[in-house]
């Protein structure tokens, strides 16, 4: 999960190296919060938030095919 999010996010923004992906177990399953530049997070997020649920989508079909429940934060 963290690589497919990382892979996407890396795609779309400019500044490749301020891209962090951090995975933190919880009680209801795993988060995972996507850190970008502040330059690049209208990138990320995309207009009315499209962008964002398109990544959560597929998320969330990579973890139904695991049995796990996969939750994503995009943080500034």
């Amino acid at each position: 999960m963290k690589e497919l999010v990382s892979f996407i996010a890396t795609s779309l923004v400019d500044d490749r190296e301020a891209v962090q992906v951090t995975e933190v177990e919880r009680e209801d399953g795993t988060v995972l919060e996507l850190r970008v530049a502040k330059d690049d997070l209208g990138k990320v997020i995309g207009k009315q938030g499209r962008t964002a649920r398109a990544i959560r989508s597929l998320m969330s079909a990579s973890a139904a095919k695991l049995n796990r429940k996969v939750r994503l934060e995009i943080l500034d």
